[in-house]
């Protein structure tokens, strides 16, 4: 060990991924068509009883694979206000990430590379709950150094169905 250097483990180690055949694939492409999908039609499409697609759908949802939920659009329930707000961070960038995903305006957080350290998506009732979220929450976490603003004007395309590729 070289001295005034620390080793340290990994903080939360990544668990490695199921193993995905083919079947639980085709089960995942049916509910990516719609989540409410009887059991008993996708089990004739994949070849499977009822029982065991119930099954399958159970594992891969317990094992975090995949989610069911419904996607509701903002405008419509009265979320007139998106937008994405690209961060720059000084110091550890996961404390800042962290307190960001417990924003409930907040729906989207990545670390990445490039320009900027941090991603997040917000969707809020109106621009003064915009405004309140980025100046009085987002810019004054600790480490953040910029927060821009990319204010979404009209949305083309939201898709979840990116299959199992």
């Amino acid at each position: 060990m070289i001295p005034g250097v620390t080793s340290q483990e990994p903080s939360h180690p990544r668990p490695a991924p199921p193993v995905i055949d083919d079947i639980s694939k085709k089960i995942i492409a049916q509910l990516q068509e719609d989540g409410r999908r009887a059991y008993a039609t996708i089990g004739k499409a994949v070849g499977l009883s009822e029982a065991a697609v119930r099954q399958r759908v159970q594992r891969l949802s317990d094992s975090g694979v995949i989610q069911i939920v419904a996607v509701s659009d903002p405008l419509q329930v009265g979320l007139l206000r998106q937008a994405m707000v690209a961060i720059t961070v000084d110091g550890p960038l996961e404390p800042v990430a962290d307190a960001l995903a417990e924003m409930a305006e907040i729906d989207y957080v990545v670390l990445c590379a490039g320009r900027f350290d941090v991603l997040c998506e917000v969707v809020c009732a109106d621009d003064d709950a915009l405004l309140d979220l980025i100046s009085n929450r987002i810019r004054t976490l600790v480490g953040v150094r910029t927060a821009e603003t990319l204010m979404y004007l009209k949305l083309r395309k939201q898709s979840y169905q990116w299959g199992t590729r």
